[in-house]
């Protein structure tokens, strides 16, 4: 339970000795660039029995906060950070304890405020972490100017199913699509909240749409078709390995409802994943590897990046491919490609081998300008465990991504700058009312994507459609 108090609520405290270090907050919030829009940042300091936090603006006005293990900011937040976008905020922290009964003052530390703007809300998977079943599985939609969280689809309502892989059109929760795994599954397609199953099995000779992608145009949605599996062991660092014996890049057209297997892809000596168009439709990026036995020689399976160019007007994939990120060259693995907004940069995860990075401590983030692959550095964003998953804003200035950072277990989700001059910045957490959330609440966030607003869908609406699936 958090405690706001304001200046006007209790005596105020100085602290009386002073600490020439940065305070151990949490969420570390220190030095980040954020939106001006973003819900408030609050933190705890683990071990303290009251906290002041004094705020300076950049004209030198002063706001002060009182907590208890930890501050609220709330009152006035969204205020104050319209007031300072483009400019920093300096925080001054001290802590009462039985240790430092009279105070300790800790170092200032800069929150830097952007002045460009973030997309207003983002949707992804809550699932409990597990190898072979599931009990809980959500679809959320969380606002990010405050801790509104609904969840839009659960898998009580799929009969227990496992649901994945959301993606939508152009970030509007308009159009979209998740996939509904099991018996009577299928891929539903949501527009204007009228929900409809596709089983794309049937179109496609047994093939199922696994990773998909809309194309910028709307027509067309890009699909993989994974045959995965799993392994397990006993020991390592990896306890579970995921991995494709088999797997191929789809075309679905809405208008017509047809799905087909694309012509530079047909060989069955290659595995490809991962499909991504480039902002303005004229390419699409994936990822392939050539086959190797599995899961014997897991670790020689090494993904590139390729790209192909597509023809709008006819459907059709023309020309022959290019290697964009040749990572086997390096005897890395390349996943989750994603294009900006601008058509600049390309974003990707990384990892020694395979195409299931959640899995491997050592994945990381990635980022190549693409007019002469020269590769930008990520440093900033990378921790010694997997960064996986990621999305761009859709002004280009924002990184969504998922990271197991904190523990190790649990993936969470993190936002980054990236400024004009192509620079990124250091990550922030998403904020939370109660910065505990993270230690009570067990589950993973999954497949983050930034959307224009907030996701409607009828459960009344979507438990028709499912029963449907029943009959």
């Amino acid at each position: 339970m958090l405690l706001v108090l304001s200046t006007g609520c209790q005596k105020r405290r100085e602290a009386k000795e002073v600490f020439d270090a940065y305070p151990e907050i949490f969420p570390d919030y220190k030095e980040v660039t954020v939106p001006y829009t973003i819900a408030p940042l609050n933190f705890e300091v683990k071990g303290a029995d009251g906290m002041r936090v004094d705020v300076v603006e950049d004209e030198g006005d002063t706001i002060t906060f009182f907590g208890k293990h930890a501050v609220d900011f709330s009152k006035g937040w969204s205020t104050l950070l319209d007031r300072n976008k483009g400019k920093e905020l300096r925080y001054t922290v001290s802590v009462w304890n039985r240790e430092h009964a009279e105070g300790l003052r800790y170092k200032p530390f800069s929150l830097h405020i952007a002045a460009d703007d973030i997309d207003p809300h983002i949707a992804y998977r809550l699932i409990e972490p597990g190898y072979e079943s599931w009990k809980r599985i959500y679809l959320c939609d969380r606002t990010l100017g405050s801790f509104s969280e609904q969840v839009y689809v659960d898998n009580g309502t799929t009969e227990k199913a496992c649901l994945n892989c959301h993606s939508f059109y152009r970030y509007s929760p308009d159009r979209f699509l998740f996939h509904v795994r099991g018996k009577n599954g299928g891929t539903v397609f949501v527009k204007d909240g009228i929900a409809t199953k596709v089983d794309l099995t049937k179109l496609s000779s047994g093939k199922q749409g696994v990773y998909p992608m809309w194309h910028p145009d709307g027509r067309y949605v890009a699909f993989s078709s994974n045959d995965t599996f799993q392994s397990f062991a006993a020991q390592g660092e990896q306890p579970i390995e995921v991995y494709d014996k088999s797997s191929d890049i789809l075309l679905y057209d809405t208008e017509r409802h047809e799905m087909t297997v694309v012509y530079p892809f047909a060989a069955d000596s290659i595995l490809r994943t991962f499909p991504a168009w480039s902002s303005d439709g004229n390419d699409l990026y994936y990822c392939a590897a050539r086959a190797v036995p599995l899961p014997d020689s897991l670790h020689r399976i090494h993904y590139d990046i390729l790209r192909v160019k597509f023809d709008k007007a006819k459907g059709i994939f023309v020309d022959s491919t290019d290697t964009i990120v040749p990572a086997e060259k390096f005897s890395k693995s390349a996943s989750w490609p994603r294009v900006s907004p601008d058509g600049n940069y390309l974003m990707y995860t990384q990892s020694d081998y395979g195409t299931f990075p959640v899995w491997h401590k050592e994945a990381d983030l990635k980022l190549i300008r693409l007019d002469n692959r020269e590769e930008i550095s990520t440093d900033v964003l990378n921790s010694d465990q997997a960064e996986s998953y990621h999305a761009w804003s859709s002004n280009g200035r924002w990184i969504l991504f998922g990271s197991r950072r904190l523990d190790g277990r649990y993936t969470r989700l993190f936002i980054a700058y990236f400024d004009v001059k192509g620079h990124l910045h250091k990550p922030f957490l998403l904020p939370q009312k109660d910065p505990e959330e993270y230690t009570t609440r067990l589950m993973s966030y999954n497949v983050p994507e930034f959307v224009s607003k907030s996701v409607s869908l009828s459960k009344t609406h979507l438990r028709s459609v499912f029963k449907g699936m029943r009959e």
